[in-house]
């Protein structure tokens, strides 16, 4: 039994998905950009290229044939939430090529509303009794799930992560493998790299983080951090955290914006807070003069991101992770080692997107037509 929440925004991924023949097949945004951004634009020429391979939908199973004819996963991850509900897509594609080929996989999907290492645990403890063959887990924080998984990994369960966040080799975590972004230090440069580009190395900035402890988070906002370092004349004005959520997100950029008058960017190291900064600062009537960049690819932040409120997204391959994950479980659940047939580390594409991919990306994740 496959048991997670489907929302719209699924549906119209699948549709999408079907009746456009995959990512591969788009043609570029032919819209033209606001006169004021031509300079900039002229000066970037893979972004709305590298807009329709930044998720794929047409994923194939690599040839391996699995022990069993079926298999029972467990998977947990931070929070209900759009981006994980991308993910899900995936393993259910993947599911069901494994079902052509007359091999059942059950796994159950499940996260709380708000995201708790303390829920996570809970909800791991509980799974290790039900015989699954595999445990998979997106940590919600570092310190406190490492100690869990490791006792885990001494009961003799196959524990996985997944998703956006690892506890690595490196955190002194004894999970088998990881699948999904290994590179969100890397993420929170290269978006904050950019909106340091736009502002010309100048100008005060604030960062919104996300959840507390959440590694994919900690990492991007430290990644920021240190190439704001870089610039004597830039500074953080503030770092805050908003739990992954739009609303308050949006409070939080508000009050940033009555404190800082002179706020020249924003940096958003989740979904969720692109959405709700942007917000704020429309509703400020800032947007000419606060610059955003953030993560991923809700649709609202997609079209802020068309509409010039956002400067630049990084996108993830979400539905590749799903995918993903699925293969490298059957492998773990059939006895295979990291390095046998599959790497410790399964690593996932970011890509970034400016205003002139916002198009392609709204036509192939959600079927929206200019």
């Amino acid at each position: 039994m496959v048991v997670y929440k489907k929302i719209v925004y699924i549906i119209v991924f699948c549709l999408c998905s079907l009746t456009l023949s995959g990512c591969g097949d788009k043609t570029e945004n032919q819209s033209s950009p606001p006169s004021d951004e031509q300079a900039d634009l002229n000066n970037r020429t893979d972004e709305g290229k590298d807009s329709i391979h930044a998720v794929t939908f047409e994923q194939k199973l690599d040839g391996y044939k699995p022990h069993k004819n079926n298999y029972n996963f467990y998977f947990t991850y931070k929070v209900v939430h759009p981006w994980w509900d991308a993910v899900a897509l995936g393993m259910e594609d993947a599911a069901e090529q494994y079902e052509s080929m007359g091999i059942t996989i059950n796994y159950e999907y499940l996260a709380p509303n708000k995201a708790s290492a303390e829920d996570q645990i809970k909800r791991l403890t509980q799974a290790s009794t039900r015989g699954f063959d595999v445990l998979g887990v997106d940590v919600a924080d570092v310190k406190k799930v490492t100690p869990v998984i490791n006792n885990l990994i001494k009961e003799k369960q196959k524990v996985m992560t997944f998703s956006s966040s690892d506890a690595a080799k490196e955190d002194g975590c004894h999970r088998i493998a990881y699948v999904g972004n290994t590179h969100n230090y890397k993420d929170g440069v290269d978006i904050t790299e950019a909106l340091c580009k736009k502002l010309g190395q100048k100008g005060k900035v604030a960062v919104l983080v996300g959840t507390k402890g959440a590694p994919c988070h900690e990492d991007r906002a430290l990644g920021a951090k240190d190439v704001i370092a870089k610039y004597p004349d830039m500074e953080i004005a503030e770092i805050v955290y908003d739990e992954d959520d739009v609303e308050k997100a949006y409070k939080l950029t508000r009050e940033i914006l009555a404190k800082h008058q002179e706020l020249a960017g924003i940096i958003c190291c989740n979904m969720s807070n692109p959405v709700g900064a942007a917000r704020a600062v429309t509703e400020a009537g800032r947007q000419n003069q606060t610059i955003i960049v953030g993560m991923d690819h809700d649709q609202e932040a997609l079209r802020y991101l068309r509409d010039g409120v956002i400067y630049a997204l990084g996108v993830q391959d979400c539905y590749s992770i799903g995918f993903d994950t699925l293969q490298v479980a059957v492998k773990i659940a059939d006895g295979h080692l990291p390095g046998e047939i599959y790497p410790e580390k399964t690593e996932e594409m970011t890509t970034i997107i400016y205003q002139d991919g916002a198009a392609a990306m709204l036509q192939t994740l959600y079927g929206e037509l200019d």
